[in-house]
């Protein structure tokens, strides 16, 4: 989508240590008000969740 408009996620030259947010598309689905308000955002693809020592586990 955003190579359409010639946009790229990221500058061409990135600094270390500099924070760089990506553009994020406007995506109108959204959660339930108390999903929203547990999650920390009403909008479902900006929530993350972090899941610490679980990461990569098999959760079959």
């Amino acid at each position: 989508m955003l190579s359409a408009y010639g946009i790229t996620p990221l500058p061409k030259d990135t600094v270390e240590a500099m924070a760089y947010v990506p553009f994020q598309p406007y995506s109108p689905e959204m959660c339930k008000p108390t999903l929203g308000y547990e999650n920390g955002t009403m909008f479902r693809a900006l929530h993350k969740p972090f899941y610490g020592a679980r990461c990569g586990e098999d959760r079959s």
